[in-house]
């Protein structure tokens, strides 16, 4: 992944390509959006990793929905939480996709693959995806945090005040508790449903 950055122009895509194949991989996405945002920074990051996730949740869906249908059926059928999923999601579809997405306790990569055996529309899904948004964000701004240090770590002389650091992590601190608020708020209003 740290070799990204050297296709140039092409590495935004690159990124994207790779991020998707991971979702559809069941890699574990938090680690390429920290990539992500020290690779291309805080809203570069967001927005390619973002996309990435969007192309892969789609395709795993359409797997899921078309191709894999048996098989994953099968799989997730010894979950219990993928019934009241199924069950809440025929209900209430985009707002429960939502809400699912803004969780951070829900396994991003395997509910792509679980939503696509629920009746719940391709395009509610897609419009229900914004809640990666956030998760994204923040992964992407501890990505930009790490490279900063990396960085520096390499560096004699430090080119930032105190000040300057100290809102760098102010940001982060803001960033995480903002996150553990709407997750809060994302799993209390699940356990109403």
């Amino acid at each position: 992944m740290a070799t990204v950055d050297t296709y140039g122009p092409a590495a935004p895509i690159v990124f994207i390509l790779i991020y998707a194949i991971a979702v559809v991989a069941l890699i574990p996405a938090s680690l390429l959006t920290i990539a992500g945002g020290a690779l291309f920074g805080v809203l570069h990051g967001t927005l390619y990793a973002v996309t990435g996730a969007a192309l892969g949740s789609t395709s795993a869906f359409l797997l899921g929905r078309h191709v894999a249908r048996r098989a994953i059926a099968h799989r997730l059928a010894r979950l219990p939480r993928v019934a009241a999923i199924d069950r809440a999601v025929s209900v209430q579809g985009r707002r429960i996709v939502l809400l699912l997405r803004l969780s951070p306790l829900v396994p991003f990569n395997v509910l792509n693959y679980a939503l696509g055996l629920t009746t719940i529309s391709l395009g509610d899904f897609l419009l229900a995806s914004v809640g990666m948004i956030p998760g994204a964000f923040m992964y992407a701004y501890c990505g930009k945090i790490a490279g900063m240090a990396l960085a520096l770590a390499g560096k004699a002389q430090v080119p930032r005040d105190t000040s300057y650091y100290a809102l760098l992590f102010a940001g982060l601190a803001a960033t995480i508790v903002a996150t553990a608020l709407v997750a809060r708020t994302a799993q209390r209003a699940l356990g109403d449903v």
